[in-house]
């Protein structure tokens, strides 16, 4: 009789593009958004939590011209309803279709403009690659229905407020802002307006957004008649003239020393276009309001190479850059760059309303920051672990219990160890793994004259690496207290090693 197969185990991995996050990881995080939902709610934004689902439909944009609309995203069609065809649902891929979904559904009830913040995962449907997962946490705040650009200027002001408040030094960061408007104009002036000449902005601002990786020689070609890369690859340009490329590269060189004169210059380059004119009247009007705020070139600056996300915005642009430099793998000098971008875009809502309404807002990359926080040693690389209650007899759980409910209620974090207890070894093991400070021991000795033991697991630790034999005698790190005492000595450790 042949045996019947056995079900093959599941393999323990997490999912491609995916990762687990554990205690200090989380713990780091959650303040980090605490901080920034504090500077948030103080610039006077209302907390929002949408679904975590949404139709594809709602998403709009990510819908892809094939059977399955998952391009982009995690998608599914739910079971259909008699002829009716079940919708396509899918996680959402960020927090801003969802916003423009809450506000076009909920707009009768809602305040005008509508100043909202939300944070949360995003999951994005795209090939991983390193420091690049499916699924990440986003920290948004955006107003809807403001038309001026103060409303621009003062989500600049927060955003670097928030960047100060987690613990970006000023002068470690720029925000840094710029405006489609004046891109459309520069393309006005270089003769690219109109329906037919779509597909040449289009290479022209793939080949703006490049200009990092091939510098300005590169870019210039892409302009021209094309380039070819060093494996012989040739990228069709645009072929403009080279007066229509000098616009072009005059835009992406125009940033002076000053705002002043960087504001100058792009109003020279689009002199004759009314969309350009607006677009830097706008940035002017951005620099004065936020210099009346105090929130000078140190922190906020204009500069017309931020393009990233032009396509998508409508008006002013402006991205968050970290200034310092760290190691890469390779121990090689790099800037961190960019952890926060956002902008103005007039045109989300008026997908469901059919009525335009105006919105800008930012949404900082919190996994990103508190990536380049580590780099700079700002986050404490362990947190302080529980002290723990050793269990010298398991017939006497409940002095033990007892011992830290009065811990806990004295706010401090306390466990009693649950595992094993015949092997008092493991017990300590356990307690330094946990990165415990202190560890309690009340044997059957210690319970009958009144006191309990103190191991001070931090003094240890230290005098290990460093004390003599003497030192040692001296500085004892195991001591007994009575028992009314447990909670003074376990706090004078506390408080020495926080």
């Amino acid at each position: 009789m042949a045996k019947p197969k056995k079900t093959p185990r599941p393999k323990a991995q997490t999912p491609k593009g995916f990762r687990d996050y554990f205690g200090t990881e989380v713990t780091h995080r959650a303040e980090m958004l605490n901080k920034i939902a504090a500077v948030y709610h103080r610039y006077g934004f209302d907390a929002l939590e949408s679904s975590g689902v949404e139709t594809v439909e709602a998403l709009g944009k990510f819908l892809p011209d094939v059977d399955r609309p998952n391009e982009g995203v995690f998608a599914w069609q739910e079971d259909a309803e008699g002829d009716k065809p079940g919708d396509w649902l899918a996680l959402r891929y960020d927090l801003t279709a969802p916003l423009a979904r809450v506000y076009a559904q909920h707009r009768n009830d809602l305040p005008m403009p509508y100043r909202r913040y939300a944070m949360g995962p995003v999951w994005r449907n795209e090939k991983p690659g390193p420091g690049r997962f499916r699924q990440f946490y986003q920290c948004d705040a955006d107003t809807v229905g403001a038309p001026s650009v103060a409303a621009d200027a003062e989500i600049c002001a927060m955003l670097a407020d928030c960047l100060e408040e987690v613990g970006i030094a000023r002068g470690d960061y720029v925000v840094r802002v710029n405006n489609r408007k004046v891109l459309n104009g520069v393309l006005e002036v270089a003769g690219l307006a109109g329906d037919d000449k779509e597909a040449e902005r289009g290479i022209v601002l793939r080949a703006i957004d490049k200009l990092d990786r091939l510098g300005p020689e590169g870019v210039r070609a892409l302009l021209g008649e094309g380039r070819k890369d060093d494996s012989g690859d040739f990228t069709k340009g645009a072929g403009l003239g080279e007066a229509q490329a000098e616009v072009v590269m005059g835009f992406m060189q125009a940033k002076r020393e000053t705002g002043a004169e960087t504001v100058a210059r792009l109003r020279e380059l689009v002199a004759g276009s009314e969309v350009g004119v607006q677009g830097v009247d706008e940035l002017q009007l951005i620099s004065d309001l936020l210099a009346a705020g105090g929130y000078g070139p140190d922190r906020v600056e204009i500069d017309p190479s931020v393009v990233r996300g032009l396509g998508y915005y409508t008006g002013p642009v402006f991205e968050a850059e970290l200034t310092f430099e760290i190691k890469d793998e390779k121990g090689r000098a790099r800037n961190f760059g960019s952890v926060a971008g956002g902008g103005r875009y007039d045109d989300l809502v008026k997908r469901f309303t059919g009525q335009e309404v105006p919105a800008t807002g930012v949404s900082i990359g919190v996994d990103r920051l508190l990536a380049a926080l580590a780099a700079k040693g700002r986050l404490e690389a362990e947190a302080t672990g529980p002290v723990v209650v050793t269990v010298m007899d398991r017939d006497r759980m409940a002095d033990y219990q007892a011992m830290v409910a009065e811990l806990r209620q004295a706010g401090i974090r306390g466990e009693v160890y649950l595992g094993n207890p015949k092997n008092f070894g493991n017990q300590m093991k356990y307690a330094d793994k946990r990165q415990s400070p202190v560890v309690v021991i009340e044997g059957g000795d210690e319970k009958d004259r009144g006191v309990v033991q103190i191991k001070d697991m931090v003094l240890g630790a230290q005098l290990a690496q460093e004390a003599s034999h003497d030192e040692w005698k001296e500085r004892p790190n195991q001591y007994e207290v009575p028992r009314g005492d447990l909670i003074k000595a376990v706090r004078a450790i506390l408080d020495r090693t926080s």
